[in-house]
C-alpha cells in the first residue's frame, strides 16, 4: 500500500477523511521531527521550538505558560530547558513577576545560533512550502489556525484546558 492508495481509500466520506487528517498530522509531525533532528544536531525540533518562543516573547514566560504555548506539560519544559541549560543556550531562574515560577532566559549563544547556524537551515524551509501556490499558503494558514479552536474544544471535552 502507498499513499495514493491510502488517500483514495480515505477519501470517500467525511468520517473516513476526518480520520485521515488526524494521521496525517500525527504523521507529518513525527516526519519533520525525524527531518529536523537528523539535520540539526545542536538541538532537537522541540528544544528549536522552545528556543524560539523564548527568542521571540517580549516578556519573560513562566514553564507553565511556555507548556500552554508549545502545547505540553510544564514537567516537558522544564526536560527541555534542563538540556539547552546544560549546552549553553539558556539560563534558567526566577521569573521576575512571579518568585514561585520559573523562567528561561536566552543567553549569546541563542542569538548566535539563529544568526549563523539556523539560517542556512532556514532557507531550506522553502522546500517544504515551494509545492504550494501563495493563495493555498494563505488557506492552509487559515485552517491550520483554526485546527486550534478544534483542539481547545477537544480539550474541553475532555475536561482539559491547553491555555
Amino acid at each position: 500500500m502507498n499513499l495514493d492508495d491510502l488517500i483514495i481509500r480515505f477519501s470517500n466520506s467525511t468520517e473516513n477523511q476526518i480520520k485521515a487528517i488526524f494521521s496525517t498530522l500525527f504523521i507529518a509531525g513525527n516526519k519533520l521531527q525525524t527531518i529536523f533532528d537528523n539535520r540539526i544536531p545542536e538541538v532537537s525540533l522541540k528544544q528549536f521550538m522552545l528556543l524560539s518562543i523564548v527568542r521571540q516573547s517580549e516578556e519573560q514566560l513562566t514553564f507553565t505558560q511556555l507548556g500552554n504555548l508549545l502545547g505540553c506539560s510544564r514537567q516537558n519544559i522544564k526536560k527541555l530547558a534542563n538540556a539547552l541549560e546544560r549546552k549553553g543556550f539558556i539560563t534558567i531562574g526566577q521569573s521576575p513577576s512571579d518568585t514561585r515560577a520559573m523562567c528561561i532566559f536566552p543567553t549569546e549563544r541563542v542569538n548566535d545560533f539563529f544568526q549563523n547556524d539556523f539560517s542556512e537551515y532556514q532557507g531550506e524551509l522553502k522546500y517544504l512550502f515551494e509545492v504550494y501556490t501563495d493563495q493555498e499558503i494563505e488557506t492552509l494558514f487559515t485552517l491550520l489556525s483554526r485546527l486550534y479552536a478544534g483542539i481547545e474544544n477537544l480539550a474541553k471535552n475532555q475536561g482539559k484546558n491547553f491555555e
